[in-house]
């Protein structure tokens, strides 16, 4: 039977996995740490590749105690395990993630096996990067190029580094508490900023977000407000501090030569993410591939055909500035016009478009505002709509719309105008 704290560790472990193994892993990547796999990169050609990005516990030997080495860590209580995994697809400046859950089945399923040792994280225990590596292939039915498996210890400090996390605690706040853990989150319902140790525990909480699906696609959220902080001032400083990982605790076979390769799509990514599309498969806990629903949502979708599009755009207004109707008219333009919107509290989340099973209508609109486009499981969209979230960071890269709508350019928040990160009310309870 699995210990239960080691189990509570991990929990908390996954988030600062999937950050790990999106910055740290990808720097890794561009730096060639490891330069086993080398890609045919030709000259004058936008570099296409896909990499394995996964994220590796940390490993104990003791009762709360890490190995001591973590490499080799002789004396553990239980193999390691990836249980973040993310296939990332790359043309040119298009980026495409693939999240895929911890408990998908690799193959068809044998019943006269164990469950878990069928499962995709359990692969990398048994056999290594290379394993895990062949595994993801079966899984999406594609090759993958090379992989990039990074340890959770560094998570706290990137974020830490990228200025911490903002985000928005639903109805009834959260209160996580786990003494054994060492877990202590409390926060009120309403905005937060988060710092690096503080933004991993809250994006491990199910509370206010159903299931592991929403937690997966608020986490999808998350990730694209830190990946878009990557291409500021302040995560080009923060650049030495998340270098520091690379070559500890760092497995990679990525070819040295594509960061050449890659900068000049750098400043103009495109990115995206989606959830492996999985079914129940019955008298188990593992998940069958979905391969119908995953062509739609991995292949290339095709610009609508429409010339009017149909589908229902809804707009939250986040920005503080008024952008919500400007972004109405402007679509009402172009043939939109099912556009609703709906005034919130500032926010500093990044903006973004989402949509459940609507991808490639979200495609176009995520294309014509320049913002990240997010498919998910449990967003609150319907079929046949999609939700444009605008965040204080369009006031900048929406800019062009406020003489369009006659509206006044607000200033820029200032930084010390940013929440102080979040301490806990002493008797407060959600």
């Amino acid at each position: 039977m699995p210990n239960r704290p080691l189990a509570r560790l991990r929990a908390a472990q996954t988030f600062g996995l999937s950050l790990a193994a999106l910055s740290l892993g990808g720097l890794a990547l561009l730096q060639g740490a490891g330069g086993a796999s080398r890609l045919a990169l030709g000259a004058g050609t936008a570099p296409q590749f896909t990499v394995l990005l996964a994220g590796r516990d940390i490993v104990y030997c003791y009762y709360h105690q890490p190995c001591k080495d973590q490499d080799n860590p002789k004396g553990a209580l239980e193999p390691p395990n990836t249980d973040t995994l993310m296939l990332v697809k790359v043309d040119g400046s298009r980026v495409r993630v693939l999240n895929i859950p911890r408990d998908t089945n690799v193959g068809p399923f044998d019943p006269k096996e164990r469950p878990s040792i069928q499962k995709v994280n359990s692969r990398y225990g048994s056999g290594g990067p290379e394993a895990l590596t062949r595994a993801v292939e079966t899984v999406v039915g594609e090759r993958v190029d090379s992989y990039v498996v990074v340890r959770t210890d560094y998570a706290e400090r990137v974020i830490d580094a990228l200025g911490g996390l903002d985000v928005t605690v639903p109805e009834g706040g959260i209160e996580w508490v786990d003494k054994a853990a060492g877990v202590d989150l409390k926060l009120a319902a309403g905005p937060h900023h988060l710092d690096g140790k503080q933004a991993v525990l809250y994006l491990r909480v199910r509370k206010g977000f159903g299931d592991d699906y929403g937690r997966i696609d608020h986490q999808k959220q998350a990730l694209a407000q830190l990946a878009a902080k990557l291409r500021s001032p302040r995560g080009l400083a923060a650049l030495p501090t998340i270098l520091g990982g690379i070559g500890n605790g760092v497995e990679t076979n990525a070819d040295p030569e594509l960061l050449t390769a890659l900068r000049p799509y750098l400043s103009n990514l495109k990115l995206s993410f989606a959830t492996l599309p999985t079914d129940t498969i019955r008298g188990s806990f593992n998940l069958a591939v979905n391969r119908e629903q995953l062509g739609k949502l991995w292949g290339d979708q095709p610009t609508p055909t429409s010339p009017t599009p149909n589908v229902k755009v809804s707009v939250v207004d986040a920005s503080g500035a008024g952008l919500g109707g400007a972004v109405e008219r402007a679509l009402n333009t172009l043939g939109y016009t099912r556009v609703q919107v709906r005034v919130a509290p500032t926010s500093r989340e990044a903006s973004q478009v989402f949509t459940d099973q609507d991808v490639a209508d979200a495609g176009a609109l995520a294309d014509l505002l320049g913002m990240p486009r997010l498919q998910g499981e449990r967003f609150p969209v319907e079929a046949g709509e999609v939700g444009i979230l605008l965040g204080v960071d369009a006031r900048e890269h929406l800019a062009a719309l406020f003489p369009y709508a006659q509206l006044k350019a607000p200033p820029p928040i200032a930084p010390s105008a940013l929440p102080a990160p979040s301490t806990p009310p002493p008797t407060e309870t959600p």
